[in-house]
């Protein structure tokens, strides 16, 4: 029988549906990698050495092909403001123990990123896109960031706080975002 416009190929319906289900289990099994122990074992390592849970690492690693080798956190992230540029003792704690990863900061608003990258001890800060700018302004900003250490977008991994943030991740190519809350906790 032929498949109808909008089919995805997979088992049909017809008398000996479990035999064709069963064949394309297999075959979707076949396609997923079988990774040794001591590369899961490995990943698992560095999931911790990044402050990530190995589900959000793996799903960084296989969307992307590639490890975290930076984090760009959004000062609301970091809850650091103008009028109170001291970052909170368990979020300080959390970045303290990130290893072999880059730290760089977006400085939303009136925040001097010079102020930000000290109150957080990030390696270096830069100015946030502006809350409505253009998609294409917001690239601009996302890969300047990204340019100074010549970072490629599909290593760094996004931290923020509020939806619009959420839109940077797109307009830099970035490996993904992740909330806040999730990263840190809840408060």
């Amino acid at each position: 029988m032929t498949a109808r416009l909008g089919h995805n190929g997979g088992p049909s319906m017809e008398p000996g549906f479990s035999w064709r289900k069963h064949c394309w289990g297999k075959a979707r099994a076949d396609l997923l990698p079988h990774l040794p122990i001591e590369v899961l074992r490995g990943r698992v390592k560095r999931a911790a050495e990044l402050g990530l849970d190995y589900r959000t690492y793996a799903s960084v690693r296989a969307a992307t092909g590639h490890d975290v080798v930076a984090f760009l956190f959004s000062s609301n992230a970091l809850r650091v403001f103008p009028a109170a540029p001291a970052l909170p003792e368990a979020r300080a704690e959390k970045l303290g123990r990130i290893c072999d990863a880059l730290k760089l900061g977006l400085a939303s608003g009136r925040l001097d990123p010079a102020v930000l990258a000290e109150a957080a001890s990030l390696d270096e800060a830069h100015s946030a896109p502006d809350a409505l700018a253009p998609w294409s302004a917001a690239r601009a900003a996302i890969r300047a960031a990204l340019g100074a250490r010549g970072l490629p977008g599909d290593r760094v991994l996004l931290v923020g706080d509020m939806g619009l943030e959420r839109d940077w991740c797109a307009a830099g190519g970035l490996a993904g975002y992740l909330p806040a809350e999730r990263y840190f906790g809840a408060v």
